[in-house]
């Protein structure tokens, strides 16, 4: 039996996804596809689970897709029709996801990156849309990675193949935050215990809500989001909250501090 390719943790309401198949630079890979899946879907029904960190052992966060699994396939039989798949679990998540990148993104993994609620990257972190310098088009990624980029940014970027760096990937929206090396632990902690102050089901809600389509009448988004308001404020976490904040205690959904 193949050794595991994605480790799977769970500490303190924190689940931990780990990519570790540093001999292929994290690639995708049939068998990392199929591990992260199954990951992803054991966190996202985990009562327990507050918050999913996604991050990797060596030196590469992820490199794409595997080339030598894609080398030979004919059109539409890539091996790889899963991946969408991969995208769409990490953006429709209920729970919050923080990628932590202590190394390089490239094609599809920038596409995760994208698909991540938050994403923090070492300084020495760099990015490339790659795939037009090897005959192919960035098309499955874009869905995850256009929402997040400036316009002019992503026609430079996805045209050129440019390799760019943490910092401007942060300029353009594809990172939230860039820190030395040494600090990405640190600050993907940061956001956690940020997000675990957050009700579970207004934290899936409110996630819902940034990512649905709006209608251009104004008086019906009002009336859909005086709707939402309403259920979550007289719903059991926001009744619990409102006590919570005149007793000035810590709400029951805030896990207790080691």
């Amino acid at each position: 039996m193949a050794d595991e390719l994605v480790h799977y943790e769970v500490r303190r309401g924190i689940a931990t996804i780990t990519l570790d198949s540093p001999h292929n630079r994290n690639a995708l890979s049939a068998q990392l596809r199929r591990e992260l899946r199954e990951h992803l879907t054991a966190a996202a029904g985990d009562d327990g689970v507050r918050v999913v960190v996604l991050t990797h052992t060596g030196t590469v966060f992820c490199s794409g897709m595997d080339l030598k699994e894609a080398a030979g396939a004919s059109a539409g039989d890539q091996g790889v029709n899963e991946f969408p798949a991969i995208l769409e679990q990490l953006w429709t998540s209920p729970k919050p996801v923080v990628a932590a990148l202590k190394g390089p993104a490239r094609a599809g993994g920038v596409g995760i990156v994208a698909a991540c609620d938050i994403s923090v990257a070492a300084h020495e972190a760099t990015f490339a849309f790659s795939e037009v310098r090897i005959g192919v088009v960035p098309a499955v990624i874009s869905v995850t990675v256009l929402p997040r980029l400036l316009p002019r940014a992503a026609h430079e970027l996805f045209l050129t193949g440019e390799t760019f760096d943490a910092t401007r990937a942060v300029q353009i929206g594809l990172l939230n935050s860039a820190v030395p090396v040494d600090g990405v632990d640190a600050e993907v902690r940061r956001y956690t215990d940020m997000l675990a102050l957050g009700a579970p089901n207004a934290l899936a809600a409110t996630k819902q809500m940034l990512q649905q389509e709006r209608s251009t009448n104004l008086g019906e988004v009002f009336a859909d989001m005086l709707k939402l308001s309403a259920q979550h404020f007289g719903g059991p976490e926001g009744q619990e909250g409102i006590t919570a904040f005149k007793e000035k205690r810590k709400p029951s959904w805030v896990p207790a501090e080691d």
